[in-house]
């Protein structure tokens, strides 16, 4: 469950269009001093990933780091990621339109710190990975022309 904090935090954001340095402070120091602790919390910063359109680089790096020490280490099994826990993470990170930058991060980041992860969760990273890749220098031969 989302306290009303991270609620009207992720409001405000929002109506803002971009995450500020001074937001990813408060989101570590004020709601998030534990980190991640639940799904609905992940889900909801990854969906706020998707949402603003600028964001300070500090927050991509907030949210691969907590998403990925809760993940790997906040469910159980720890340092395991499972079948069932490789289906929520590819289901709220790719949102059924494929995950953006930071969400492809973060898939790569729970593969490479897991002991074990499920083959679902490693293919989806690859492909999330070879779709942010591509799509950067894309748009890095679009700016040259």
């Amino acid at each position: 469950m989302i306290n009303s904090s991270m609620q009207n935090f992720c409001d405000r954001v929002v109506g803002a269009g971009r995450i500020t340095a001074a937001d990813v402070r408060i989101l570590g120091r004020d709601l998030l001093p534990e980190g991640i602790t639940s799904r609905d919390e992940a889900d909801m910063l990854i969906a706020l990933d998707r949402a603003v359109g600028q964001a300070d680089a500090a927050f991509a790096d907030f949210l691969v780091a907590a998403t990925v020490d809760f993940a790997v280490w906040g469910e159980r099994p720890s340092g395991t990621i499972d079948r069932e826990v490789a289906r929520w993470l590819a289901a709220s990170i790719g949102n059924g339109r494929g995950p953006t930058a930071t969400g492809a991060r973060i898939a790569f980041e729970i593969v490479r710190e897991a002991q074990t992860c499920d083959e679902s969760l490693v293919a989806f990273a690859l492909v999330a990975n070879r779709k942010t890749v591509d799509a950067q220098a894309a748009h890095g031969l679009r700016k040259a022309a």
